[in-house]
């Protein structure tokens, strides 16, 4: 039985990821999930730039817990940060990740749920209604909520969480009345609740974190023992020279100093066509 079958952890909230949270832990960990929404979490950062975030996305996910488990006055705690980038193949699409971290003051264990993966995260700038209508199909609204903002994405002011036409055809005036520029920025909104893409990937990430809490060190039984290294420079089949491709995964616990090595069993080479040597 997971040690932390019918515990309490704290999440701290106010854009529905407590549900995702809950469906994910409590049938596979056997955790109770306790929500708050008695902190703005936009004080620690948001989306649409009115607020920096709060140190790095783990930084920001942390302080959350942290706050969370003040606020509910439990040892452990749980929570969300996401961030959008390039794609790391293109460069050029829309990338998600998302991390979920859980606090164990007791035990000071911090594990942490990792997903990523191409993100519904559409923007530009438009000056004519039906522009706007062309993209919103192309955001998949109204399934996915839109922001609008006057003039450019740096305007302090925005209207957020339109989800039908006639809330979007209001803001689309009210951004064009107050412009200066004559045009209008549009985006997809990104908190969870308002964009179920993004949600998905943070059952995901927590599907991740689930799995980390369910493996326990075969040592000293502490949870998430989990791959800590991966050794690459497996040999090129042609030439011999080592490659960027995995040799082995190392896996670690969290508290004691035990340590495996799980070796590749199938390929004892790489092929010349990822060899950098063969194919400079």
């Amino acid at each position: 039985m997971n040690i932390y079958f019918n515990r309490t952890a704290s999440v701290l909230t106010k854009h529905g990821k407590e549900l995702v949270l809950r469906d994910v832990l409590s049938p596979s960990i056997g955790l109770e999930i306790k929500h708050t929404d008695a902190y703005d979490t936009d004080l620690l950062g948001t989306f649409t730039l009115e607020t920096p975030r709060y140190g790095s996305q783990l930084d920001a996910a942390r302080k959350k817990a942290q706050i969370g488990m003040e606020l509910i006055g439990t040892d452990l705690g749980l929570a969300n940060e996401g961030a959008f980038v390039a794609d790391p193949y293109t460069g050029m699409l829309s990338w998600n990740h998302e991390l979920v971290i859980f606090i164990d003051q007791a035990n000071q264990l911090e594990i942490t749920g990792f997903y990523s993966g191409p993100a519904q995260n559409a923007h530009t700038y438009i000056s004519h209604w039906e522009e706007l209508e062309k993209f919103a199909h192309t955001a998949l609204f109204p399934s996915h909520h839109l922001v609008i903002k006057p003039t450019d994405e740096y305007h302090p002011q925005s209207i957020k969480n339109i989800s039908n036409v006639k809330q979007l055809r209001d803001a689309f005036e009210w951004a064009c009345a107050h412009s200066s520029k004559g045009i209008v920025y549009v985006e997809n909104d990104l908190r969870a609740f308002a964009n179920p893409t993004r949600m998905e990937h943070i059952r995901l990430a927590t599907i991740d974190l689930a799995n980390k809490l369910n493996s326990l060190c075969p040592e000293c039984k502490t949870p998430g023992y989990w791959i800590k290294d991966i050794q690459r420079g497996l040999p090129c089949n042609a030439c011999g020279m080592p490659t960027n491709q995995e040799i082995a995964k190392i896996w670690g616990c969290l508290k004691c100093e035990y340590r495996d090595t799980e070796g590749m069993k199938v390929l004892q080479f790489a092929n010349p066509s990822l060899c950098e040597h063969c194919n400079p």
